[in-house]
């Protein structure tokens, strides 16, 4: 029951955010398989982000491997990922702890990871509807689509999951932004 009252009550905390937070980032969201929450302001504003739809069991749950790398490689210059788990696409565990099993025990995912939600049509999350507002209505087609986040908090580009971590298109993009 707490797990389900906690985006209200983030939206209850909205005035707690300084008039300076972009709004990509007025939110607070819940860590993956716990009761810990994170203000997204307070924790990335002037971070480079990549945004992550993820999914469990699907044909680019490997890339979790490459996002991995990327945050290795970038996290020391300011590059932060942040999955958010879906089932929007219905590919995604029923349960959270078997999510995180397949995050942080098979792919040894070391980003943070957030509470599963919904990232398109009328039960998008408000955080996701504002970076497709910002993507010029970039809403995510599928699993792992990345919205990259300049350190201003308004999105650069969105990368379909056809765009690997590894690809240069991204890198060079996350460079840039950095």
């Amino acid at each position: 029951m707490f797990k389900r009252l906690l985006p209200l009550l983030a939206l209850l905390a909205l005035p707690a955010f300084a008039s300076d937070c972009p709004d990509t980032l007025k939110f607070i969201k819940r860590k993956l398989n716990s009761d810990q929450t994170v203000n997204l302001c307070q924790a990335y504003k002037g971070k480079t982000l990549l945004i992550v739809n993820t999914a469990s069991y699907c044909g680019f749950t490997p890339q979790f491997k490459g996002l991995e790398a990327l945050y290795s490689q970038y996290k020391d210059k300011g590059l932060v990922i942040l999955g958010f788990p879906s089932d929007d696409f219905n590919q995604e565990a029923d349960n959270e702890k078997t999510t995180a099993d397949i995050c942080f025990t098979k792919y040894k995912v070391k980003f943070p990871m957030f509470e599963k939600l919904h990232v398109k049509g009328a039960d998008a999350d408000p955080m996701y509807r504002i970076l497709a507002k910002e993507a010029n209505g970039g809403v995510p087609k599928w699993n792992f689509y990345k919205y990259l986040v300049g350190k201003d908090g308004k999105v650069i580009e969105l990368f379909s999951s056809k765009t690997t971590p590894e690809s240069d298109e991204l890198q060079s993009a996350i460079e840039k932004a950095l």
